[in-house]
């Protein structure tokens, strides 16, 4: 698979973030041509030479050695996400077109469905192109908008950029569209084979100028642990901590968890919106079993 232009404009946009002064060099003033730092500097401080470095950034990681490559993250000043995400488009430039990953998981087993069952709290598990695979009752509840998706399997990125609502149910939306670009994008790193992620990042881009403005900035990252702030369309407003584990049985599934801060009006929130679902639940199965006895 040909991946320099990704190359190009990582590495292109992670230089252009960078100042002199961020990375230790001396600035001499007058006007710099180039936002961030020149090539020859990247270079200079990658230990390489300014032609070897210009290959680099033209989207040629053929042959690149591992070495460096973590002189390229020092030099740049990667993150953990941005070192992962290089050493991604490294391995896809070296690779041959058989060399594929797995494709992306879309079944969930009955053993992790009886676990999501047996957790409290607000939970489900998704792919790496953020399809929604499985949910318990509560985690469900807490996105019933998702789960009204005609499409299925639901995807928080679709809805993100895509639903009018989702402006409304994150008050931090613009953190949120970030992050979940950021995520495909480090997806599409890990997995560029992967058709329906491919497919899904054709639609956000061609209806949303939202997502083409965020995917064009090359930002990587990844879904660990942190807080969200949502406005739920029955209980209000939720302040909820989460944690996002990765499942090693099943490569490229994360489970995710919520919670509030004890005897906060988040977790009040959170009581009440599971007494809802309950309720919602009792009405369809009673609904479900009229239509049958009918």
């Amino acid at each position: 698979m040909d991946n320099k232009s990704d190359i190009r404009d990582f590495l292109a946009t992670r230089r252009a973030r960078l100042t002199p002064q961020q990375a230790g060099l001396p600035d001499f003033g007058g006007t710099r041509r180039v936002p961030g730092l020149r090539r020859e500097e990247v270079a200079l401080l990658a230990g390489v030479s300014v032609d070897y470095y210009v290959r680099l950034e033209r989207g040629n990681l053929s042959g690149v050695s591992e070495g460096v490559l973590e002189a390229l993250v020092r030099a740049l000043q990667l993150d953990e996400t941005e070192r992962a995400h290089l050493f991604d488009l490294a391995r896809t430039a070296n690779s041959s077109i058989n060399a594929r990953r797995r494709p992306t998981a879309s079944r969930v087993r009955p053993g992790v469905l009886r676990l999501l069952d047996s957790i409290s709290a607000p939970a489900w598990v998704r792919n790496g192109r953020m399809d929604v695979l499985a949910a318990n009752q509560l985690g469900r509840a807490l996105y019933s908008q998702v789960f009204e998706s005609p499409l299925s399997p639901p995807n928080t990125a679709r809805f993100c950029f895509l639903d009018p609502r989702a402006v409304d149910f994150w008050p931090e939306w613009k953190q949120i569209a970030h992050d979940t670009v950021a995520t495909l994008r480090a997806e599409a790193g890990r997995n560029p084979y992967d058709k329906g992620l491919t497919d899904l990042i054709g639609e956000l881009s061609t209806r949303s100028e939202e997502f083409r403005t965020r995917w064009a900035a090359h930002d990587v990252h990844q879904h660990r642990s942190g807080t969200k702030r949502m406005n739920h369309p029955v209980v209000g407003e939720l302040d909820l901590n989460y944690e996002a584990l990765q499942m090693v049985t099943d490569e490229g599934l994360t489970l995710l968890v919520y919670g509030a801060e004890p005897a906060s009006k988040s977790a009040q929130g959170l009581a009440l919106l599971a007494s809802w679902a309950a309720t919602e639940a009792l009405a369809a199965a009673s609904t479900d079993l009229t239509v049958d006895l009918a």
